[in-house]
């Protein structure tokens, strides 16, 4: 009967390298992922093996998969997993890397930059909108579009901050580490600045308390997730 597991993801867009380190070190003791979950990965039990991991950022149609994965597989890299436009393969240290110089590294973040933008940037001007919707709006419809902007902002400000971090990789990628990383500290800025305006700023009921309530939502909620999600899977594991 096969032992499977499951294992969070850091968020590829913030620390895919761990990721792949991390998958690594997993596959030594014998514990191979064998797809993508939500939020993660599923590990499969097995022999251990010194496997090495690489993602690519691609969006494929359907005619252009078999072509695809031949090339990788022809440059020694096996693919194990797909989800959308993210592609999961591994193969033997030694390898030629998947990306071997600036260029293609930098094309590699440009894809997925291009594809997180399609998402996040519809997400944001609809919630712009929304409360544009409830400045103008009155009664029950400003109380409705009030509860639907509030949730969308803390949908879209984790998704900003994705995008945030793919253009980040892209310039450090290029070599321009000191503006990826003031770029990495924005959410981090303003998460602060949020609770300090909660905590020391009259007027619980203003925009700008609300505003800061939902900075501390976006980036609460999804953590949430994550640590609900881990203990769920780690007593599932233990069941198992």
């Amino acid at each position: 009967m096969k032992k499977t597991k499951y294992i969070m993801s850091g968020g590829l867009a913030f620390a895919e390298e761990k990721d792949m380190e991390r998958l690594r070190r997993f596959s030594l003791e014998g514990w191979h992922v064998n797809d993508f979950k939500f939020m993660g990965y599923t590990l499969e039990k097995g022999e251990s093996s010194d496997y090495i991991y690489s993602i690519d950022y691609r969006s494929l149609k359907e005619d252009e998969k078999e072509e695809y994965f031949d090339f990788f597989s022809t440059a020694g890299w096996t693919h194990v997993a797909s989800e959308g436009n993210i592609h999961l393969f591994r193969s033997y240290p030694g390898t030629k890397p998947i990306y071997s110089d600036r260029d293609t590294t930098v094309e590699k973040y440009e894809n997925v930059n291009r594809s997180m933008r399609v998402l996040a940037m519809p997400l944001a001007v609809l919630t712009v909108l929304v409360w544009l919707g409830t400045v103008i709006s009155t009664g029950t419809l400003k109380s409705v579009l009030q509860v639907v902007a509030v949730i969308l902002t803390i949908i879209a400000i984790p998704a900003t901050w994705t995008v945030i971090a793919t253009y980040s990789n892209k310039w450090k990628s290029k070599g321009k580490k000191g503006a990826a990383n003031v770029l990495n500290m924005v959410p981090f800025l303003l998460f602060i600045l949020a609770v300090m305006v909660v905590a020391f700023v009259d007027g619980s009921r203003s925009a700008l308390h609300l505003l800061a309530y939902m900075v501390i939502g976006a980036v609460a909620f999804p953590t949430a997730i994550w640590v609900v999600m881990s203990l769920y899977h780690k007593v599932k594991g233990k069941r198992a």
